[in-house]
């Protein structure tokens, strides 16, 4: 997630001058003053190595050898959050959270003692992008691997990292872990994907980011008319794809949890608040009542990130006090849809006690 580059380079808050909203590196004040005056385009992801069971990219999967670094305020990596605690890969894949607020060098770790990794021993990821390539001239964003006996960045592919812990690391996924990407399933996965990826997930930045008006109500019309199409597809059925959560359900959580804090006032996506709409309020809060989902959600990361760092739409750098959050542990009855939210498998464990988040009062 870049949060300082406006070109589309998948990161959502942390890049270096790049005006993405996904994790970029080197997002100093000029950049994060650039949002909203430039067009915002999302680019591909520089280092797309994968680490797979077979390590044919010379990256094999191995229990301890790799640090997913994210930032919690930034939806594309939490998609990695979820993914990992679904298929219980928390002591194989460590885990690196960075502030959600980022000085000129963009994501640091400043919320660990001495403000350093205790795992890599580094203060900001971009030593790792830096000990991958010298000069890299592009974002330092967030989800991001890390090769920890190097102490190289792997990949930073955040549209590829959650499929292959779901498909090449299966040798290390907890008993009872769900199938995320169903072989039989996965073509329809990927039509769904691709149009709530491009409306959705990038469609909130493309009109939160718009330096026109122009601009900024295609982008509106956009979001508005895919939302509407999800929302008809789940009146009668729980998850967007079969009967179990996959990829597709994570993807568009990591959204829509954000929409009503950040989206909606911040972005400028207001026709309608998601609490106004029964299907997706129902559905994000199914979600984010299933083990996996909410406990990984940080308001306050996600709040102050948004508010804070986008200086160029919000220069105030004043954080909304709002909205209400007691609603999300309400009861959604989507039970009543059928579905098994993890297949033949089951619930993820306890988070860790390192990795916990401040839940949401229930009401």
């Amino acid at each position: 997630m870049n949060d300082t580059t406006a070109d589309d380079s998948g990161n959502d808050g942390g890049t270096a001058g790049t005006g993405n909203d996904g994790g970029t590196a080197g997002a100093g004040s000029d950049g994060n003053t650039s949002y909203g005056h430039k067009p915002f385009k999302r680019s591909r992801s520089h280092f797309a190595d994968r680490i797979t069971a077979d390590g044919r990219d010379g990256w094999p999967v191995e229990p301890g050898r790799y640090r997913l670094v994210v930032s919690r305020a930034c939806p594309w990596a939490s998609r990695a959050l979820v993914s990992r605690r679904l298929l219980g890969l928390e002591d194989a894949l460590s885990l690196a959270v960075a502030d959600p607020i980022q000085d000129d060098r963009s994501w640091r770790f400043t919320l660990d003692p001495g403000d350093k990794d205790p795992v890599l021993g580094i203060r900001y990821l971009s030593e790792a992008y830096d000990a991958r390539e010298r000069g890299y001239p592009g974002g330092v964003s967030v989800p991001a691997i890390v090769d920890v006996p190097s102490g190289k960045l792997v990949t930073n592919d955040y549209q590829r990292i959650t499929l292959d812990l779901a498909t090449e690391w299966t040798a290390l996924h907890r008993p009872g872990a769900p199938d995320l990407y169903p072989e039989p399933l996965r073509a329809e996965i990927d039509e769904v994907m691709e149009g709530i990826y491009r409306d959705v997930n990038n469609g909130v930045y493309k009109a939160g980011f718009a330096s026109s008006q122009e601009e900024y109500e295609e982008a509106y019309a956009a979001l508005f008319r895919r939302l509407d199409l999800v929302s008809a597809r789940l009146a009668d059925r729980r998850y967007l794809v079969g009967d179990t959560i996959t990829e597709a359900d994570i993807r568009l959580f990591t959204t829509l949890v954000r929409f009503d804090a950040v989206y909606h006032g911040h972005f400028k996506c207001n026709r309608n608040k998601l609490t106004e709409d029964p299907v997706l309020w129902g559905y994000v809060r199914d979600l984010y009542q299933t083990p996996g989902f909410g406990d990984t959600v940080d308001f306050d990361h996600i709040k102050r990130h948004y508010y804070q760092v986008h200086t160029g739409i919000n220069p105030t750098g004043i954080v909304p006090v709002g909205p209400d959050l007691s609603g999300w542990t309400a009861p959604h009855h989507r039970e009543q849809l059928g579905g098994r939210p993890f297949g033949d498998g089951t619930p993820p464990g306890p988070v860790p006690p390192g990795e916990r988040v401040t839940p949401v009062a229930a009401v």
